[in-house]
């Protein structure tokens, strides 16, 4: 790593949601804090799930987030790297991000080395045991048949459908009940799924230190080994947290900026 410089990671924006004009300030105070990480900044990874719903037609983007994405434009061609997992929410975005803002789109797991660190990186959706059901979903959204119906669709009318599908998740329109689910999983973490899939993981490659997600939308680091941690990084819709590694500690943060 750069001297002075860091890693910065945040997830679960789900811009677009509860309604445009409430989704407006929070993508403010995103780009606040872009402004605020970009003077130390070595590396930006966006961990999923950036806007609520997204769907990449031919020659059509869905309208809104110009200052978003002027802004991380800004700091692309400023020279720091930014990278994006998709998630579960916007895992139709293609190719648009990469061609008109130079971010680096990873559709699959990542392991990468920092100043001797090892992280294992994703949006966490999909990984460990069970899930059985979102699991059969994701594959059917993923399948290029249902892409190629749905680009058939009129825009006005496949972004309203998506929106809709995406307002009825818990994050959305339940937040007693997700509530109550956060406060047992964090209670209970090892025994979670993810917590799961990072201990088999660590059977296979012993030398992760740090596994970072974002799909669960709480922002905790659970300690696994002496030298592995498995870390949720919050969200921008309750949380407004954020990870950042200096080169030699991981920790969790929140932006407070006014």
């Amino acid at each position: 790593m750069v001297n002075n410089k860091k890693i910065y990671f945040a997830s679960d924006f789900h811009f677009g949601i509860p309604t445009p004009e409430k989704s407006k300030i929070r993508e403010a105070m995103f780009i606040r804090w872009l402004d605020f990480i970009k003077k130390d900044a070595q590396e930006i990874f966006l961990m999923g799930d950036l806007f609520d719903f997204w769907f990449e037609y031919g020659t059509v983007i869905p309208k809104g987030y110009v200052r978003l994405f002027g802004k991380l434009a800004e700091i692309v061609d400023g020279g720091i790297p930014i990278h994006f997992f998709r998630g579960n929410h916007d895992m139709w975005a293609f190719d648009y991000l990469e061609k008109e803002i130079g971010i680096t789109l990873y559709r699959k797991p990542e392991i990468r080395d920092f100043n001797g660190k090892r992280f294992f990186l994703s949006h966490g959706d999909g990984l460990g045991p069970g899930d059985t059901g979102y699991k059969f979903i994701k594959y059917v959204f993923e399948r290029k048949i249902n892409r190629f119906l749905f680009n058939w669709i009129h825009p006005d009318i496949g972004t309203r459908m998506g929106l809709y599908w995406s307002r009825r998740s818990r994050y959305a329109n339940e937040a007693t009940e997700a509530k109550e689910k956060e406060a047992a999983l964090i209670k209970e973490v090892d025994k979670s799924r993810l917590a799961i899939f990072c201990r088999e993981m660590l059977k296979k490659n012993p030398s992760i230190n740090y596994f970072v997600f974002g799909h669960w939308h709480i922002s905790m680091q659970h300690q696994i080994t002496p030298d592995s941690y498995y870390i949720h990084l919050g969200d921008w819709i309750k949380h407004f947290s954020y990870g950042v590694f200096d080169g030699k500690k991981f920790e969790l943060k929140k932006f407070e900026a006014k």
